[in-house]
């Protein structure tokens, strides 16, 4: 059996091909899915977010999907819709986009309350419920939902709510002069996208879905969680602090960094490295501090545990 790391490597490597310079930002995304959890990229247009999720899905052997979300988009242009057939005089479940392994729900934002509730609702339940019928989503099922956080015209803003139910947030942001001037070599004539494989099977990313489930984490290093999350929720700056929710996606954050990195249990290391992603979207500070800043404080103040060994 492939070992972990050298599948997830495998898996980055391909992606990389794709999104040059940007291996933190993989590697999250990663995580994210091994977790079985669904992101949120909020980015300027053109950083590569629609072809960090076409390399997900093709490097992984999943199937893709992408829907535009507009505001005249309705919930069964996403769930599905019950179509009439005059043959067997019945209704018949025609599937929407939402059926897939990976979905971009590109500018989510923009899409009215009514159908970001459906595929929120999906999202949470894995299954979409038509004419009183509950149809079952495939596994794994990954939701890449972007916002442009510089357009607000015309946008209905996802309420701390819904937001709760992204495992994870990200910013690609702009690649380094060296990642672009290699992009301008490797695109000269085409995309890294139209020649890029599967590196391994949907069955191999659902194993290492379930050996995520496998890794230990220590009663220290859960302490180490609880505290966190907690600051977040008494200090004075903070209007809306991380949800429970939130502590059990640093939990789940933490055991996928350390497969990706061979390991079979935890460090307080894997915990601060996700802590921004899984936290950012979630805290509402007093002011305008920034959600980041006032994490990455959280981080540099709240005491690590002592160095001892954390394996089962």
């Amino acid at each position: 059996m492939i070992s972990s790391d050298a599948l997830t490597g495998a898996i980055l490597d391909n992606v990389g091909r794709v999104l040059a310079g940007k291996r933190a930002v993989a590697e999250l995304a990663l995580s994210a899915l091994l977790a079985n959890g669904h992101i949120l990229l909020e980015d300027v247009p053109g950083v590569g977010k629609t072809a960090l999720a076409r390399a997900l899905a093709i490097s992984t052997g999943a199937t893709f999907t992408r829907v535009q979300f507009t505001p005249d988009l309705l919930p069964g242009d996403v769930t599905g819709t019950g179509v009439y057939n005059p043959d067997t005089r019945q209704f018949e479940f025609r599937p929407g986009p939402i059926v897939t392994q990976v979905l971009l729900a590109d500018e989510i934002n923009r899409a009215t309350p009514k159908t970001q509730s459906a595929l929120l609702e999906a999202m949470d339940e894995r299954k979409v419920t038509v004419d009183g019928v509950t149809h079952l989503l495939p596994a794994p099922f990954l939701v890449l939902a972007t916002q442009n956080p510089l357009e607000f015209e015309g946008t209905f803003p996802l309420p701390e709510s819904q937001l709760d139910r992204f495992l994870i947030s990200l910013t690609i942001g702009y690649p380094t002069r060296e990642a672009e001037r290699t992009m301008l070599s490797v695109q000269e004539r085409s995309h890294p996208l139209d020649t890029l494989m599967p590196v391994c099977a949907v069955a191999d990313l659902l194993d290492l879905q379930t050996r995520v489930l496998d890794v230990y984490v220590d009663p220290v290093v859960r302490e180490y969680i609880l505290d966190l999350v907690e600051t977040t929720r008494h200090h004075g700056n903070v209007h809306l602090g991380a949800s429970p929710r939130a502590t059990l996606g640093l939990f789940r954050m933490s055991q996928a960094r350390a497969l990706l990195a061979g390991r079979d249990y935890t460090l307080p290391d894997d915990v601060k490295a996700v802590a921004i992603a899984v936290l950012r979207h979630r805290i509402v500070t007093e002011d305008e501090a920034s959600p980041v800043r006032f994490v990455r404080s959280i981080l540099d103040h709240l005491p690590v545990p002592a160095n001892r060994g954390y394996g089962a």
